[in-house]
């Protein structure tokens, strides 16, 4: 009878260590769950955060002008030859502005400013019908100001006149900025601006 109790003794044991075990590894697969989900949580983060990134990075790069070329159009005005960047969405025309920064002659900075829509944007296809909206992939031409009327100058008889340089910025709402500097050597009418 002696070695009966004895046995039921050590199969108690054995029941109590395979108890422990299993809370062991049921703890082991909690903890492994809570893991996994931080570890998806912070992966699906990265990933939006990328997206949004990847998505204002697209915007900004193919929501910008190119300029093709610049002419002399008169005394006060560029005629400026220009198209969307591959890949941009159609835009009006109020949705590109200009600035023209320049030294006045005087060791001053003149500033213009403005929009498309303040002159005619006429396809270079058709120069026939002015349109109001720029399709990405279609060359355009318009003429910008140069003079204000205010004071502020950077036509090309005016930089050419003071011997300097100009920068010419053309940006689009919601996307890129394109700059490009304007010299004028010969302000005649229809003369390329370098």
């Amino acid at each position: 009878m002696k070695n009966t109790q004895v046995k039921n003794m050590k199969n108690d044991n054995l029941a109590a260590i395979g108890i422990g075990a299993m809370i062991v590894f049921i703890a082991l697969i909690l903890v492994a769950a809570v893991a996994a989900a931080v570890i998806i949580q912070t992966a699906e983060k990265l990933q939006q955060n990328a997206q949004s990134t990847g998505d204002d990075t697209t915007d900004e790069m193919s929501g910008k002008v190119q300029v093709l070329n610049v002419f002399v159009s008169d005394a006060d005005d560029f005629e400026v030859y220009f198209r969307l960047a591959a890949g941009s969405d159609d835009t009006e025309d109020v949705d590109i502005l200009f600035q023209i920064f320049c030294d006045d002659g005087g060791g001053g900075m003149d500033r213009i400013s403005g929009d498309f829509s303040d002159s005619n944007i006429d396809p270079l296809s058709d120069g026939a019908n002015p349109v109001t909206r720029v399709e990405s992939g279609v060359g355009y031409r318009t003429t910008i100001e140069g003079d204000d009327g205010a004071g502020a100058d950077c036509g090309p008889n005016a930089l050419f006149t003071n011997n300097v340089k100009a920068t010419l910025y053309l940006h689009v709402v919601g996307g890129g900025t394109t700059y490009d500097v304007l010299k004028v050597n010969d302000d005649s009418p229809g003369a390329v601006v370098v």
